[in-house]
């Protein structure tokens, strides 16, 4: 607890104002000096973290439990206690994109794993249905071309699994093809045909635009260019190339959605101003329950995403906690309606069967909106 110190006779050191006090009532400089030993700066730094977090626990469980209280609870005044309505949200939103950015990751790795496995498994058990040489031929080429693409996705371990897997492909077709007295397949002709990764050699007709500026169209054009230039690569590059066009997209993607997000908080304030125009409520009222109602949505995003996670890690090795994780996700995605539900009827106090109308319509039109923001920020990424 601090002891009471009196001022009487100090001045402040900036405008020379009498102190009644450790801060100065005109300028709102402190009395303390910034020149402290390192022990000073160390227990300023341990209170102030433990007062971030006494808000944090005021904060979050509210925020998640309680539709509506942080709102009310900022509208009568009492906001000392709580995390302001826009930096909840800013922080919530940025711990949210690197969860994702981590989920997405291992979701992409996953999925490529399992294809990657799919392919390898198949040692041309099906060669036994084709009829005649040339269906063997085509679907010869089929499968060596799929494992062309698993070695360009793949490691140089999975490079050499890859080698092994068509060789005997090649040699399960030329079985079949002695089956079918037909001509074994030379080694050279065995091959899949090969694809051009490097540059397409096509001109892209430029981008112009009348009604738009110079500056504009060189934009536009650059964006298009770097669209096809990613895509091309991470689809026909070496793995390197690849790679390092799958981090320049998925880190462009997550570059651009926090500020697409930002742009959603004030159109849906005025979605709510436009529904609830005759409640009288001024612009910066719906704002907050915007501000509020988007920090509970990344909160509510971040702890789905870590439930996921957890069991990616878990499940291998405990099989048994799948069940309940996935009885908690599926609560999780059932809240967040009844939430959303919930806080519009305690802070407009209407009736249910027009809180249910406004729900749906103001829902139905910022679905799209976070549709075309959503599409917006993935092109735009992957322009990047």
């Amino acid at each position: 607890m601090k002891s009471l110190v009196s001022h009487e006779g100090q001045y402040c050191a900036n405008c020379t104002t009498p102190l009644v006090g450790e801060f100065c009532h005109e300028c709102g400089q402190s009395v303390h000096s910034v020149l402290k030993p390192m022990h000073h700066m160390v227990e300023e730094t341990m209170e102030t973290v433990l007062h971030i977090d006494s808000r944090i626990v005021h904060t979050l469980p509210p925020l998640f439990l309680k539709p509506g209280f942080l709102t009310l609870e900022y509208f009568s005044g009492r906001r000392m206690r709580y995390i302001a309505p826009f930096r909840l949200m800013f922080v919530l939103s940025l711990l949210c994109f690197f969860v994702l950015h981590l989920t997405t990751s291992s979701a992409i790795d996953q999925g490529l794993s399992q294809h990657q496995q799919k392919v390898l498994s198949d040692r041309g058990s099906d060669f036994a249905q084709a009829t005649s040489a040339d269906e063997v031929q085509e679907l010869l080429d089929k499968k060596l071309n799929a494992l062309d693409a698993v070695e360009t996705l793949g490691s140089d371990t999975m490079a050499a699994t890859v080698s092994t897997d068509k060789q005997l492909l090649r040699t399960a077709a030329n079985k079949r093809l002695v089956e079918l007295h037909a001509q074994p397949l030379p080694a050279s002709s065995a091959s899949a045909p090969t694809v051009d990764r490097g540059e397409t050699g096509e001109s892209m007709r430029p981008l112009q635009i009348g009604w738009l500026p110079d500056f504009a169209n060189r934009r536009l054009a650059l964006m298009r260019q770097h669209f096809v230039d990613n895509v091309r690569d991470y689809r026909h590059g070496s793995p390197e190339v690849r790679q390092a066009a799958e981090d320049r997209m998925i880190g462009g993607v997550f570059g651009k959605l926090p500020a697409a997000m930002f742009v959603l908080v004030p159109v849906f304030a005025l979605l709510l101003e436009l529904f609830y125009v005759f409640k009288r409520r001024l612009y910066m009222e719906h704002l907050i329950v915007a501000l509020h109602s988007h920090a509970f949505l990344f909160l509510w995003l971040l702890l789905y995403m870590l439930l996921y996670l957890l069991g990616v890690w878990l499940v291998p090795h405990a099989a048994w906690v799948d069940y309940p994780l996935r009885w908690l996700r599926t609560i999780l995605l059932w809240w967040a309606p009844i939430y959303l539900l919930l806080m519009q009827k305690r802070i407009y106090r209407q009736g249910w069967p027009m809180t249910l109308l406004k729900y749906w319509c103001v829902g139905w039109f910022y679905f799209w909106l976070l549709l075309f923001v959503l599409i917006s920020a993935v092109a735009l990424g992957v322009a990047n």
